[in-house]
């Protein structure tokens, strides 16, 4: 990307709903370099913060059907008139830092729709199953105009929920016959969905299917009900996304639960949470980076790390020695 870029031109670009001003858009709040981080800044303050989309999550086991739940329920949406946008976030590789997947090949038809934009990410190491740019990605969609955005995570895990503190619904898919059913995911994961999605309920899976989402729907009575829920939510549902089943119903399901939490305050309160979530997480990383950048730390650090390769120092106590430190030289 060119240094000389015109950010004003770009804004006007995403506004205007531009694809080409958008993949644009996106690579620079992604790129690491410092003069691109400037002015991914300026971009950001330019565009607006007047449009908003239902920015949907979606986690779910490998092997799941994601991205063919994506798909077909995309081309549902757009087949309504809605824009789509899709930002799957695939895993990184270790040696080159780039994605392993490739979603966007995966989503053939989707890819093709004008009304759908698809967008891969590396999460390179990021915790919390999303890029490190996710959100400021899901701002330039928004600005872009679309209705909906997509946030696909790299699978369910611990970490995985920081999806829920970006979007409005968040959404476990979760496949039948998986064994222990109520052990295929963690308490924490389930806790934060909002609704269920038993894939592939079709052929001879359709009666596992239906037994695992049983199972699921009586596991979401047990939890502690939720002050952003109305009754019967969360709540376990069946589809197929090869067959196209069950989708109009997952999606009438979540437009009750967004219009219910419209009407009662909670979207409102939730997006200021989220605000307030990234703003102290932006402040933390970067003080973290200032930190490490300090040529007095990084000299510190350099010689308490060769006392832990050594053997001359355990790593907690070589740590804790250089946070005093750091302590000492700044703190009053």
């Amino acid at each position: 990307m060119s240094k000389e870029i015109d950010i004003s031109a770009l804004a006007q670009g995403v506004r205007a709903g531009q694809r080409r001003a958008l993949a644009r858009a996106i690579t620079l709040v992604e790129s690491g370099r410092s003069d691109h981080r400037a002015q991914a800044l300026d971009l950001l303050s330019q565009i607006g913060t007047d449009r908003q989309a239902l920015r949907i999550g979606l986690s779910g086991t490998p092997g799941v059907g994601k991205s063919t739940f994506i798909e077909s329920f995309g081309l549902m949406l757009t087949g309504q008139g809605l824009r789509v946008a899709v930002l799957a976030v695939d895993p990184s590789s270790a040696r080159s830092g780039g994605s392993i997947l490739g979603d966007k090949t995966r989503m053939d038809f989707l890819a093709r729709d004008p009304n759908a934009f698809i967008r891969p990410s590396p999460s390179q190491t990021q915790l919390g199953g999303v890029a490190r740019r996710t959100r400021e990605a899901v701002a330039l969609c928004e600005a872009a105009g679309y209705d909906i955005v997509l946030i696909e995570t790299v699978g369910v895990g611990q970490s995985e929920t920081v999806v829920a503190q970006m979007s409005d619904l968040f959404l476990l898919l979760l496949a039948p016959a998986g064994g222990d059913e109520l052990q295929g995911v963690k308490r924490g994961i389930m806790e934060m969905a909002d609704v269920i999605l038993v894939n592939k309920a079709d052929g001879d899976l359709k009666p596992q299917a239906t037994r695992t989402c049983a199972d699921y729907a009586g596991a979401l009575r047990l939890l502690r009900k939720r002050p952003q829920d109305p009754d019967g939510f969360p709540k376990a549902l069946t589809v197929s996304a090869l067959e196209t089943i069950g989708l109009e119903t997952a999606w009438q399901e979540m437009q009750t639960l967004v219009d219910w939490r419209r009407d009662n305050g909670i979207w409102d309160q939730t997006r200021q949470d989220q605000a307030i979530y990234w703003f102290k997480e932006d402040v933390q990383q970067g003080l973290l980076q200032l930190l490490i950048d300090d040529p007095a730390t990084k000299a510190q650090m350099q010689r308490a790390q060769n006392d832990v390769q050594a053997g001359k120092a355990t790593p907690t106590v070589a740590a804790e020695a250089v946070l005093a430190s750091v302590r000492a030289a700044r703190l009053p």
